[in-house]
């Protein structure tokens, strides 16, 4: 089973690129008598969270994404999932030629109310993503380090998520004040979507040993 999944939100010239990775970890919690065995929960654990700076080439965006997913222990055992939204898919075929090593998925956020899949490309509700993370949060199925970087600022993005009214009665999902980012909420939730697509993770216990 791949252990680690990489998250990557494409920014533009006032947005950043963000980059989170989570490991999928496996603990032993209470003994069943009844089994005789030791249940086994399941949970993600945020091993990692990068901004880029603005004004990052595409280009420079492949490279180190390349860097990343070839490095120590991600080298053939992460999958990565990409936001493919607008000028993404661009991005996406520089991934596809970059020789990742690794699964791509590539994510078209939309506002609908259903998840597909055609050419090459997962649609997703951004609904989807941003609930998905913040029902996993209140789960307590994510852990976050404390010294690990971009803490705070994550922290501070998630608390500040709400629901918007959109045209056409639409639900959106963004920072509550204009101008404020939600890239580092939205990669994380990228990163645990591609958890549950590649490794049918679930938070609820998951077994004996």
């Amino acid at each position: 089973m791949i252990p680690y999944q990489v998250g990557l939100d494409l920014g533009q010239s006032r947005d950043f690129t963000s980059v989170a990775i989570v490991e999928r970890v496996e603990e032993t919690g209470a003994w069943d008598a009844a089994a005789f065995a030791y249940r086994t929960t399941t949970a993600l654990r945020l091993r990692y969270l990068e901004r880029m700076p603005l004004g990052t080439t595409y280009v420079e965006v492949a490279a180190r994404v390349r860097e990343l997913v070839r490095s120590g222990e991600l080298h053939g055992r992460c999958e990565l999932a990409v936001d493919a939204t607008g000028v993404g898919r661009a991005v996406v075929d520089l991934l596809r030629a970059a020789e990742l090593d690794c699964q791509l998925r590539a994510v078209t956020v939309t506002a609908g109310m259903h998840e597909t899949y055609a050419k090459g490309f997962y649609h997703v509700p951004k609904k989807n993503l941003i609930v998905g993370l913040q029902v996993l949060l209140q789960r307590g199925g994510l852990q976050i380090p404390a010294g690990l970087a971009f803490h705070g600022e994550f922290l501070e993005e998630i608390s500040s998520m709400r629901v918007k009214a959109g045209s056409g009665g639409h639900e959106q999902y963004g920072a509550w004040r204009e101008g404020e980012h939600d890239d580092l909420v939205f990669v994380v939730a990228l990163a645990y979507w591609g958890a549950k697509k590649g490794a049918g993770f679930e938070l609820y216990p998951i077994g004996y040993n």
